[in-house]
């Protein structure tokens, strides 16, 4: 059963919700003068006003946005340009082959998620400010750490933004440094962290809590390197140490249930956002990764764009390593993966590959342009992919099943996002801890979350490789690929082997300019005191 107090207050934050899409324009139209002295006189009606904050998170499920263009620029997700489909001005393309553009509108999107979030949160805590009851300054706070979470996507897309805080200032804001950002996230935090809640119910579920905020913080310092040139290893770890040793979380038996329609259930997802098919919409991977024949197999209301699609090298990295050594991957043959019997992997649950029914059981078929199928019936989606563009295989890729798709359910998914879970801090643990040289700690936390992945037998020994391939397995599109490979140095390799591009492979060394996105085009000629990222000129 969803959250009726989180449903009831993303709705009514919904419709009070006016803001600006971008903090170069930080004007809004007011409809209706509400005085925060006469409104704000109890928690529920401070919570139906900070549901406008966490409703814009709502754009984390949808195609074109900061998601995308985390997974797309990543060797997890390809959109290819099949025959007349998905070329969309060689937007797509130009994602996954490294060459960004500052005008691909992809950017523009992100970009606007990220400032229209920083914008509500801003105009809520001027809001707060103005309100004498007792109980603001803990919203002001869990306002503060969820305008640190939408800098800190930004951080980490664009590097250097501006630094806007004040609702009321007007002037068009200038360009700061990655390192000014990055601090200002980091004393934030600091200052917020012991006033949120540290309660896992239906009071905080879907909001930011002590343990979100460290969970940002440890992020932070987990890509402090990166960020900043100064490792912070410790420091990553004693906030996962916290989370793990503190905090309410527990991983859960089986993996996939924490992406089932229910979702709630899981005792391991740490910050949320719920989706609902009908009161929160705008979860549409059903639509963005199933073929248009799928729609027969999920009786879906709708039919489904067929564009998303797992890179066939990261398909093939969950073969166990253990078992089979030298084996490079689950090697597709029609319609078997030659893996021994026991050594698959559970996490395989995140695609979807192999035969296609109806939803009767009869063997679903592809009908093609104008009947005529240009690749092959039955439908089957094979992992193997042909090429990126022009002649992309329309059922080439294993499509991206993490999230339970509903039978019979629409274009918009219901179950929750999964913003950061507990996983996610075990495997970060490791890292650092394998960082500092505490490798047999690091070990046993690895191999904590291979056992739960089912049929896996344990490392003897850990590896910068098989800790950054596992990151992968159990991480996949969680938008955290691009950065783990920014962060290990693997970036910039040719990981991408097809041919028939339209634009060069872009190899480049660790450090190098394409480890940040440019800053949109329309922004910069909008606000002429922002400075795009160098390389982008």
């Amino acid at each position: 059963m969803k959250n009726l107090l989180n449903i009831r207050y993303f709705l009514i934050g919904l419709a009070m919700s006016f803001f600006a899409l971008s903090c170069v324009d930080l004007e809004e139209q007011v409809y209706s003068d509400v005085l925060a002295d006469e409104f704000f006189q109890n928690e529920e009606e401070f919570i139906s006003a900070l549901g406008a904050a966490y409703r814009s998170l709502g754009g984390l499920g949808n195609h074109s946005g900061l998601w995308s263009i985390n997974e797309i620029a990543s060797d997890e997700i390809v959109v290819s340009h099949k025959g007349g489909d998905w070329f969309d001005g060689g937007v797509l393309l130009q994602l996954h082959q490294h060459d960004f553009l500052p005008d691909n509108p992809f950017f523009q999107n992100s970009w606007n998620f990220l400032f229209g979030g920083i914008n509500t949160c801003n105009r809520l805590i001027f809001t707060f400010e103005g309100s004498d009851n007792p109980i603001a300054p803990s919203f002001i706070g869990e306002l503060r750490a969820l305008r640190a979470l939408y800098y800190y996507w930004a951080l980490d897309a664009f590097g250097n933004v501006p630094l806007v805080t004040d609702f009321a200032d007007l002037e068009a804001p200038s360009t700061r440094s990655r390192q000014e950002i990055y601090n200002f996230i980091l004393t934030e935090l600091n200052e917020v962290i012991p006033l949120l809640p540290t309660a896992k119910d239906a009071s905080t579920y879907g909001r930011m809590t002590r343990w979100s905020a460290l969970m940002i913080r440890m992020k932070l310092y987990l890509n402090a390197e990166v960020y900043t040139g100064t490792p912070q290893w410790a420091l990553a770890a004693a906030d996962a140490e916290e989370i793990i040793n503190s905090g309410p979380y527990s991983l859960m038996p089986i993996y996939k249930d924490n992406f089932v329609i229910n979702n709630a259930i899981s005792s391991e997802n740490i910050l949320v956002y719920p989706y609902d098919k009908v009161f929160a919409r705008g979860f549409n991977w059903v639509m963005m990764t199933l073929h248009i024949a799928s729609q027969a197999t999920f009786n879906l209301t709708q039919q489904p764009w067929n564009g998303y699609q797992t890179v066939e090298e990261f398909y093939n990295s969950y073969v166990d390593p253990v078992r089979n050594p030298g084996v490079q991957g689950p090697v597709w043959k029609g319609l078997a993966l030659e893996q021994s019997p026991g050594t698959l992997d559970g996490r395989l649950s995140n695609f979807l590959v192999g035969p296609q029914f109806r939803s009767d059981g009869s063997r679903l078929t592809d009908p093609g342009v104008e009947g005529n199928d240009p690749d092959g019936q039955p439908l089957t989606f094979m992992p193997f992919l042909n090429e990126i563009s022009p002649g992309g295989l329309r059922q080439a890729g294993a499509r991206i099943a993490k999230y339970e798709f509903e039978r019979g359910g629409t274009d918009n998914m219901s179950n929750d996002f999964v913003i950061f879970r507990l996983s996610d801090v075990i495997l970060s643990l490791a890292e650092a801890k394998f960082r500092l040289g505490e490798t047999a700690e690091a070990l046993a936390l690895v191999n904590q979350i291979r056992e739960r992945a089912g049929n896996l037998d344990p490392f003897t020994t850990l590896t910068e490789q098989n800790l950054f391939d596992e990151r992968g397995r159990e991480m996949y599109v969680e938008m955290t690929r691009r950065q783990d490979l920014i962060r290990f140095k693997k970036y910039g390799e040719a990981w991408w082997p097809f041919q028939g591009m339209n634009r060069p492979k872009r190899v480049h060394a660790p450090g190098s300019h394409w480890e940040l996105f440019p800053i949109p085009e329309p922004q910069i000629l909008a606000n002429p005191k922002l400075t795009q990222n160098p390389g982008y000129n």
